[in-house]
């Protein structure tokens, strides 16, 4: 069955407005300074929260 009338592009673009995608938040590393999500080990040192920390095995 079709639509019985057009959608506006108003009433599209209205409905759309939620769509948008957002950045991800990166905060500083406590340790090290580096760029790491929240809430997450840092991908440099391995730092999570103190008294725990991660090995992290770098690739050669």
């Amino acid at each position: 069955m079709q639509p019985k009338r057009k959608t506006s592009r108003a009433r599209t673009r209205t409905r759309r407005s939620h769509h948008a995608m957002t950045p991800p938040a990166f905060v500083d590393c406590p340790r090290c300074n580096n760029a790491k999500l929240p809430h997450a080990a840092c991908e440099n040192c391995g730092y999570v929260r103190p008294g725990l920390s991660l090995d992290i095995q770098k690739e050669d």
